[in-house]
This record gives C-alpha cells, structure tokens and sequence, in this order.
C-alpha cells in the first residue's frame, strides 16, 4: 500500500504564500519609499546648494563693486598693504621713524619667600590693570611661595585676559620672573604694584627697577618726509589713515633714507579671480540642479534624475539660464567675456573681459549688480530675487516640498505598518493551516502503515 509522506515544511509554505499576498503592494510601496527618500534627500541638496550659491552672490556684490584695488608699496621690506573697494588710486608717501613694540621687562634676583599672603598689583602704562592674590598663588598649599608660583598665578588670573604673560628665565643661576605685555605701545607698558605684598622680602625684590628687556613704545610714522611732512603717532603698527587701505609696518627706516611711497591701483588680476568665482558658483548650482533634471539614458546605464519629471524644477532651471541669457547690450555679459554656452553654464574670457574693463569699468558693476537686500541690481539681484522664491524660510517652495515630502514618508511608515500586519496575520493564518493539514497527513500516514501491518502479503 503507498505511504503519505510530508513533502513541504509549513513555516516555508507560510511565508511564500504570506509574501504573494503581500507583494503587489510591498513593490509599489518600496517604489514610493524609495522615491520620497530620494526627494528627500535631493530637496536638502537643492537647498543647500541655493543657499551657498546665495551666500556667494552676497559676498561677491556686498562691497559695491565687483572691480578689485591693489596696494603696494615701493620698499616690500617696510611693510604690506591692501586695499578694500572703496580705495582711491593714488600715490602716498611715508616715512617710518619709529615701530610700535610691546613691553617686556624682568625682575631679578627672586628667591622662594615665604607664604605671607597679601596680593600684586599689575598695572599698565601707569594705570591698575589686575591683581593677583599670593595666599591663592602658593598652589600647594605650603610655606613657601615660589616665583613659579606666582608667573604660574599671573597667568590664571581670569581678570588679566591675557594682557600679561608671565614667565620663569634663569641666567647663571639667577631667577628672573618675564612679564611681556600682549599690546604694543606705551599704554602697554608694565609696572608692579607691590603696596599689598605681605613678605618684605619679595616685596623688596619686586620693589626694584626692572630691566627693560623691550621698551614698549607707540609707532611714529610721518606722512610724507621725516621732519617735515606730518606725524602719525599709534600704538599699532596697523595704519589706516588711507581710506580703504589697511598698511602693515614691518621695520623702522634709517635717517636720511627716502620715503617709501604706497601706490593704489586697479589690480586686473584681482577683478578676474572674482568675475571667475560668480562663473564657477554659478556653474555649481546649475550642475547640481542638471543632474536632478537629468532624463537619463538607459543605453548608457544612466538612470534618470531624482526630479526629470518634476516640471517645477526644470522651471528653475530655466530661468537661471534665460536671467543670463537675458543682459544684451552693449556692457553685456558676452562683452565681458562672460559667455553662456548651450546648456546655459557660463566660461569666462579673462582677455576680453580686461580688455572691456579698459573701455568700460563701470559698465561691469551696474551688469552684475548687487543681491544686498534693500540695493538689489542688476543681475545678481533678479537671481537672488527668484531663487527667494525657493529658499524662503516662511514661504519658499524648497520649504513647502520638503513639508509635503515629509507628510508623504509619514503616510508611507503608516501603510507600511498596515501592511506588515496583513503580512503577519496571514502568515500566522497559513501557518496553522498547514501545521494542521501536516498533522492530520502524519495521522494518515500512521493508519497507513497499520494497515499494512496488519493486511499486508505475509505469504514471504
């Protein structure tokens, strides 16, 4: 008689037959996760990229001008200078008599003291700076105090700022305690207050001249020549007495030596580098929004963008391109050397834009314009007004996809929940279907094997 054997497992035949009844659905869902995902994730991008894009717009147009100075001066071993956009070209003569130094003195011949407390006052260019309080500075507690101490004490006095940097220096075998003043100048210069020092000893010693290691002095440069032109006294070496030019003195010139002269000018170079940065920026964006766009092509393997069927942001797209596009004339972009190719990027003539800027420097500030809110112009104006319309915290389209985006993925985890639970009941379903059917099979095959048992050929 034929026996009935088990021929599948009913946790295996469960979950297949739990998967068809779900999979219809888990594809379509998987697709719309993994879509929403995505957009998620492209829309942070896009605005990102927008807001760097902006930030540079704003960097670039904030100074009024697109046009670059430079300042230098005739003798580079007296010092440097640059110039902002507002410096006037021009020639100007100095003479450097003298450079602002910051003090530095020391106190000799310091022994360990006793602990007497009391505190030191520190105070410069005449006038009380801080003090330090010497119970606190005996750190470990014992019955001396030691110059360590105290340099260790006048550092870590949260009043001093770092106005004052004390230090130990031994010479022969002699302890000297450095005090050097971080600014430059006279108003800089050190001197102790030793009237609460409770150890006559120590205050004897800090009582003492101290050796001026560097005077401390304010800068005296003439505009113009030594003795007969005018004066500049300072306690930086930091001039700005050139409207838009910032001059950095390095070293003092001799008597009798000539003037070095600062000359500012329009610096063509400088005006290239940042034509080339709103070129590249620019690029930048729109590279990242082509490949959002991008249709794909499947005999290449190249998938399409995250947004090619998104109508709202080949808008964006658009329009970028056709703001640039748009500035004809006789100071366009073209004739600046700012040239938009058939994709809508931008690539820059260095040659003809210096050329243009020789016939026409103005034209090139009124073209770009400025994205400063309140004195938009111009070309970065329109640009930065539209891709507000993107970007805008309250309002923006950036901020109502992604708000949209966000309910979607939200919905999405909800059905997907759904769905694992119909997935669970059925599989539970299937399951003790078929742990009951295999049952009763293992009953009949038992009867089974009885009867063949019992009614089986015993003629062998």
């Amino acid at each position: 008689m034929a026996t009935i054997g088990n021929t599948y497992d009913p946790a295996t035949t469960a979950t297949g037959l739990a998967t068809n009844y779900t999979s219809a659905r888990q594809s379509i869902l998987t697709a719309q996760t993994k879509q929403a995902s995505s957009a998620a994730a492209a829309l942070s991008s896009l605005r990102s990229a927008i807001s760097g894009y902006q930030s540079s717009l704003l960097s670039l147009t904030s100074g009024k001008t697109m046009l670059t100075q430079a300042a230098t001066f005739s003798n580079t071993a007296i010092g440097s200078a640059s110039a902002g956009v507002n410096a006037t070209a021009g020639n100007y003569s100095f003479f450097v008599e003298r450079l602002a130094t910051a003090n530095q003195v020391s106190y000799n011949g310091l022994a360990d003291s006793a602990a007497d407390g009391g505190s030191l006052g520190i105070e410069l260019g005449g006038a009380p700076g801080f003090s330090i309080n010497l119970a606190s500075a005996n750190s470990d507690g014992n019955a001396t105090l030691t110059p360590r101490e105290i340099a260790a004490a006048i550092n870590a006095e949260p009043t001093n700022n770092g106005r004052v940097s004390a230090s130990i220096v031994t010479v022969n075998g002699v302890t000297q305690l450095m005090l050097t003043s971080k600014a430059t100048g006279a108003a800089g210069n050190i001197s102790l207050n030793t009237a609460a020092v409770g150890n006559a000893g120590l205050k004897t010693a800090l009582s003492n001249a101290p050796t001026q290691v560097v005077t401390g002095q304010d800068a005296l440069v003439w505009l113009g020549a030594q003795g007969s032109g005018t004066a500049i006294n300072q306690a930086s070496n930091v001039f700005t007495n050139v409207d838009g030019v910032t001059m950095t003195f390095t070293k003092a010139q001799a008597p009798g030596d000539a003037p070095v002269t600062l000359t500012v000018a329009s610096d063509n170079a400088g005006t290239v580098a940042k034509v080339q940065k709103f070129v590249d920026d620019y690029n930048k964006l729109k590279t990242v929004i082509d490949a959002m766009v991008a249709p794909g092509d499947p005999a290449k393997g190249a998938n399409p963008g995250v947004f090619a069927n998104d109508g709202g942001v080949r808008v964006l797209q658009a329009r970028m391109v056709s703001m640039l596009r748009g500035a004809n004339g006789a100071d366009s972009l073209a004739a600046y050397g700012i040239v938009a190719t058939r994709d809508g990027s931008l690539s820059l003539n260095a040659t003809r834009l210096t050329s243009q800027l020789a016939v026409s420097p103005k034209g090139l500030d009124t073209l770009i314009g400025s994205s400063v809110n309140g004195a938009s112009s111009g070309i970065a104006g329109s640009l930065d007004g539209y891709l507000k319309e993107w970007s805008s915290s309250t309002d923006g389209q950036l901020k109502q996809r992604l708000e949209q985006n966000t309910k979607l993925q939200t919905s999405l985890v909800k059905r997907q929940d759904q769905l694992d639970k119909q997935y669970d009941s059925a599989y539970k379903r299937y399951l003790m279907q078929f742990t009951q059917l295999q049952t009763l099979q293992s009953r009949m095959a038992s009867n089974t094997s009885m009867f063949d048992a019992l009614f089986g050929d015993k003629s062998n």
